[in-house]
C-alpha cells in the first residue's frame, strides 16, 4: 500500500511514519517501476506497535531492542508499569499540593510560605529526586546555555576580526599528517564564528529531536554538545593563527585537548546527576 494508505490504515500522520523510517524501524520496499515505497501489511502493524508502545513512554532506541529481540516486551512492560506508578504517585501528590495553594484567594512568589504546605522538607525533597537531580547537575553547567555559547561566539568572532588584516592572502583550512592540504582565502576566518551560530540555531534542533527519543535529558545533553562543538570550532580556529605564527605545528594537540576537555566536563556532569539530590550543592 502507498503511504497515504498507510496513513488511514494507522490513523498516524505521515510525518510519524517517515520518523520511524528513518530510524530504521520500518523498511517498506520500493516498487521498481517508480521507486515510491509499497507497504505491507507487517509494516502498518509494526508502525501501529511502535506508536502504540511510544505512547507508554517507550524510547525509541528500547523499541528497537525490543524489535530485535534483545529485551522481553513482558520485563520491560512490568518495569514501564512501576515507573508510571511511581510518576503517577508524583503528581497525584503534586496535584494535592497544588489544591492546597489554590484555596488561598492570591499567592505571589515572594510571599510563598512552602513549609505551609509542606510539613517536612526533606521528605519533599527525596520524594522528588528526578526533578532535583537533574536541576542540581543543570547537567554539565560548564557547558550548557545561551552565556557560555554566546561566549564561546564573542571569542570566535573577536579572534577572527582583529586578526583578519594580519593574514596571508591564503590560509589553511585542513591537515594532513601535519601539514596543510587545503587553503583557502583569508576571508575563511570568518566561517569559525558563522559555524557557531549554525550549530546553535540549524543543528541544535535536530540534535534535540534525536536525544529526546533516546534520553530523558535531551535539553540538556543537546546543549553540553551543541556548546562543545562550538569550542571545537573555537579551538581550530585559535589552531589556525597559531599555526600561521608559527607557535604550533601539529593538529593533533587540538584534537587531544579537546578530547580531555569533553571527557573531564562529560564526567563532571555525570558525577554531578549521580549525587545524592540533597546535598550542599543544592542547598
Amino acid at each position: 500500500m502507498t503511504i497515504k494508505e498507510a496513513e488511514e490504515a494507522t490513523k498516524l500522520p505521515r510525518s510519524n511514519i517517515r520518523f520511524y523510517e528513518k530510524e530504521g524501524l520500518v523498511v517498506p520496499q520500493r516498487d521498481s517501476s517508480n521507486g515510491y515505497r509499497e507497504y505491507s501489511r507487517s509494516d502498518v502493524e509494526n508502525i501501529r506497535r511502535i506508536a502504540y508502545l511510544r505512547t507508554l513512554g517507550f524510547s525509541i532506541e528500547m523499541i528497537r531492542e525490543l524489535m530485535k529481540g534483545k529485551r522481553s516486551l513482558s520485563k520491560e512492560v512490568k518495569r514501564q508499569a512501576k515507573i508510571l506508578d511511581s510518576q503517577i504517585a508524583d503528581m497525584e501528590s503534586a496535584r494535592k499540593l497544588c489544591g492546597a495553594m489554590l484555596k488561598e484567594k492570591e499567592i505571589h512568589f515572594h510571599d510563598l510560605d512552602v513549609e505551609r504546605y509542606v510539613t517536612d522538607l526533606e521528605e519533599q525533597w527525596k520524594e522528588n529526586p528526578n526533578v532535583l537531580r537533574t536541576d542540581c547537575a543543570g547537567f554539565l553547567y560548564l557547558w550548557g546555555g545561551t552565556v557560555v555559547w554566546s561566549v564561546l561566539l564573542v571569542l570566535s568572532m573577536a579572534a577572527a576580526f582583529f586578526s583578519y588584516s594580519y593574514l596571508p592572502s591564503e590560509i589553511p583550512v585542513q591537515w594532513s599528517g601535519g601539514t596543510v592540504s587545503a587553503t583557502a582565502g583569508r576571508e575563511a576566518i570568518f566561517a569559525y564564528p558563522a559555524a557557531c551560530v549554525v550549530i546553535r540555531f540549524l543543528l541544535r534542533p535536530f540534535l534535540w529531536r534525536w536525544l529526546y527519543t533516546h534520553t530523558v535529558y535531551s535539553d540538556s545533553l543537546t546543549n553540553y554538545i551543541t556548546n562543545f562543538l562550538c569550542f571545537a570550532a573555537l579551538s581550530v580556529e585559535i589552531f589556525t593563527l597559531l599555526f600561521l605564527g608559527g607557535a604550533v605545528r601539529h593538529f593533533p594537540i587540538v584534537l587531544l585537548t579537546d578530547i580531555i576537555i569533553l571527557a573531564v566536563t562529560f564526567l563532571i556532569g555525570r558525577r554531578r546527576m549521580h549525587r545524592t539530590t540533597v546535598n550542599s550543592d543544592c542547598s
